[in-house]
């Protein structure tokens, strides 16, 4: 059970409450990003659709609580740090592509100057101004996040610490508009209702959230990744209109044979549905439709502000990579930012056993290619 007691996923009414006697707090915010909204539909397709297991419909509460939480406790920093309107972030760059297509291994690279900096994990889960580092581990949701991910997250496919940049899809799950939810259940109400959804106020968050988080770094370059940056690069745009997207490329037989593999992994035993073939077939629409939305939109921007990277480029010399990408920046890799990437290279992301198929989910190779056009 969850620590109020519940097993089930709940209502809107009562995981708002929940999240607000975690917290002490009860300020949701104005709900101008439609939080409300999207959980009722999120609930809706939870209930009847996923097919949530006693261990799932818990996982989920906690997930969407969470998300709560973290909002409840992003308004509260906002109104007692007023300033944080004020820092600017100039010239972020964000990354994005298919899920394992080196994503993360790149986005590690670039976080890894000192002059960037990205969204470490609980700081997306807890949103604050940046401590000094030192003090981390004397935090006590530091701690707690420590000994709940023991360093490694979803199965020992991808790594996951607190302390490390991660994704930035938490924040945008505080505005319960993120595909990362698609990604652990079969909800295509949820599915349907997103893809028509407009992601711009999400994105002001999602900003205001970096915003607070660098309050004390205001000049070092914001570095985010995310592939569900996909499927809403206008409103991505519209809120960063100076940003710089990378996008990474690999074979979508491989990608989503490992993208399956690795979802399948993270839901282990929470739903009777959300299996092989479903599994297959849903995270191939997922994926296919966010690459061709992201080729439509980005067709109409200029094609200066978009880098791309192949996932063999990278694999094969990390550090040219990393140098064509400064080079496009324009800001030259310096001494000491070329240091620690060189460091971090050497040093090298663990790589644990993972083996996949496409067959395992009820999909062929002419499968994948007809949905990604080949």
């Amino acid at each position: 059970m969850t620590s109020d007691g519940r097993t089930d996923v709940g209502t809107v009414d009562d995981l708002h409450a929940s999240a607000s006697r975690l917290t002490g707090l009860d300020d949701f915010g104005d709900g101008d990003d439609g939080h409300a909204d999207g959980l009722r539909v999120l609930l809706d397709s939870y209930a009847r659709e996923a097919g949530l297991t006693p261990a799932g419909s818990k996982w989920t509460r906690g997930l969407l609580r969470g998300a709560l939480v973290s909002r409840l406790l992003a308004e509260a920093a906002w109104w007692r740090l007023p300033q944080h309107t004020e820092v600017a972030l100039p010239r972020p760059v964000f990354v994005t592509g298919l899920p394992r297509t080196g994503t993360t291994a790149l986005h590690r690279l670039l976080t890894a100057d000192p002059a960037h900096q990205g969204p470490e994990l609980w700081l997306t889960e807890a949103p604050q101004p940046r401590p000094p580092r030192e003090t981390w581990p004397a935090n006590p949701v530091f701690a707690m996040l420590q000994q709940a991910y023991g360093g490694v997250g979803l199965d020992g496919v991808h790594h996951m610490r607190p302390g490390q940049v991660e994704e930035c899809w938490r924040l945008l799950c505080q505005s319960m508009t993120s595909v990362s939810f698609e990604c652990t259940a079969y909800i295509p109400s949820y599915s349907s209702w997103l893809a028509g959804r407009d992601w711009t106020p999400a994105y002001r968050r999602h900003r205001r959230n970096l915003q607070l988080i660098g309050l004390n770094d205001p000049d070092r370059r914001w570095v985010l990744k995310n592939p569900s940056h996909l499927f809403a690069l206008d409103a991505l745009l519209d809120v960063y209109p100076d940003a710089t997207v990378i996008q990474t490329h690999r074979d979508p037989r491989a990608v989503i044979a490992s993208v399956c593999s690795l979802n399948a992994r993270a839901s282990d035993g929470w739903s009777t549905v959300f299996a092989g073939p479903v599994t297959g077939r849903a995270q191939l629409e997922l994926w296919s439709r966010g690459l061709r939305r992201f080729r439509t939109d980005r067709a109409r921007h200029d094609p200066s502000r978009f880098i791309d990277v192949r996932f063999e480029d990278l694999a094969a010399d990390p550090m040219r990579t990393v140098e064509m990408i400064y080079d496009r920046l324009g800001s030259g890799l310096s001494g000491p930012a070329r240091s620690v990437v060189t460091e971090t290279i050497q040093r090298g992301t663990p790589k644990p056993e993972h083996t996949y198929d496409l067959a395992t989910f009820g999909l062929t190779p002419d499968d994948v290619d007809r949905a990604f056009d080949a």
